[in-house]
């Protein structure tokens, strides 16, 4: 029975490729000239930190924009509120989520339902699995859920027949 995965995915190489292009553009940058700026990139956050709270935005903003020209999308990174300090130092961390939350999931799950296919579908961790008789109908059901605007972004893996 040919089958299909729906899954929310980040590729860890283009994010370590942004975080380096965003620690390059940072060296670089006369307005952060002689100012203590970092970047570190954690295991799914990336960790931001300069002097004041105009420096922490204007940090944030080269982060995301070089996550959203690596083809990370934008649904999968969450920016965290600043965390200034009374001295002035700011921290702030950028979060990136991998996986579908089991909300989205069912939320995907009720979507193709609702549509009247004629395939199976089952939430298997943080993926949902669909199954159907046809191509042609897993091939609806992937531009129906394309067309739809969830909350995640959405691949769609391990199509077999």
């Amino acid at each position: 029975m040919p089958s299909f995965d729906i899954v929310s995915q980040i590729n860890s190489m283009e994010v370590e490729n942004a975080v380096q292009q965003a620690k390059k553009e940072l060296a670089t940058r006369f307005d952060f000239k002689g100012s203590k700026a970092e970047i570190l990139l954690e295991k799914n956050e990336i960790k931001i930190s300069a002097e004041n709270e105009f420096r922490i935005r204007t940090l944030a903003e080269i982060v995301v924009a070089k996550l959203a020209k690596r083809g990370i999308s934008l649904k999968s990174v969450e920016q965290c509120t600043p965390d200034i300090s009374p001295l002035g130092h700011a921290r702030q961390s950028i979060k990136l989520k991998n996986g579908l939350d089991q909300k989205v999931a069912k939320e995907i799950t009720g979507f193709i339902r609702d549509g009247k296919f004629k395939v199976t579908n089952a939430i298997e961790g943080d993926k949902v699995r669909v199954n159907g008789k046809s191509r042609d109908e897993l091939q609806a059901v992937i531009g129906a859920v394309q067309a739809k605007d969830f909350p995640a972004a959405l691949q769609f893996v391990n199509f077999r027949d």
